[in-house]
């Protein structure tokens, strides 16, 4: 087993993946591993939907209009390249979850619990893929929010809430990066 502390300081959000497949052992560990974390209460708020290429498929069209509009603002590549990238950016990493948070629209203090449990669980997914040699990004954004990828996924908007998707494969490139040190982000207060 890979040394706990070196994972965590290791960690690196991947942008893209090679094509090499997953062995199903490592997303079931990593599953495992995210159902391992905090929760207040034992809500175990979070769920996770492992999605094949078919239901990515559904969500095509939805990433097209979304991404074309986005390309209208900018104008740094063609509406078709835009689309296209934005397309791959599902449809390639070999694993792609969605990541929910139960809601709890009565309760906001425990929804926030609960998002925040969730965050875990889903950080948890990542260092166990990580620990295993598969790099992972979590990605939010309009796809997450728009209510047909909700419709597309079979999920109720007023049970819960998508707080992701995680997409995960072996590295093509693990970017550098440069992290604060822990002085500039801890006051030591008397």
């Amino acid at each position: 087993m890979v040394d706990f502390q070196e994972v965590l300081r290791s960690r690196r959000t991947v942008h893209r993946f090679t094509g090499q497949p997953v062995e199903q052992g490592i997303v079931d560990e990593a599953l495992r591993a995210a159902n391992q974390a905090p929760c207040h209460r034992h809500t175990h708020p979070w769920k996770f939907y492992i999605l094949g290429q078919e239901t990515r498929q559904t969500l095509v069209p939805t990433i097209s209009h979304l991404s074309a509009a986005k390309s209208q603002q900018k104008n740094s590549t063609t509406p078709e390249e835009d689309i296209q990238r934005a397309i791959a950016k599902v449809m390639q990493p070999p694993v792609l979850v969605v990541v929910t948070s139960q809601l709890s629209p009565e309760d906001a203090f425990r929804e926030k619990e609960d998002y925040a449990a969730s965050v875990c669980a889903l950080h948890n997914m990542v260092l166990s893929l990580w620990g295993n040699g598969v790099a992972a990004k979590w990605s939010t954004g309009g796809l997450t929010r728009h209510a047909e990828t909700y419709a597309n996924l079979g999920l109720n908007r007023e049970e819960e809430q998508i707080i992701g998707f995680v997409k995960a494969g072996y590295a093509d490139l693990i970017p550098t990066v440069k992290k604060p040190e822990v002085e500039a982000t801890t006051k030591r207060l008397p």
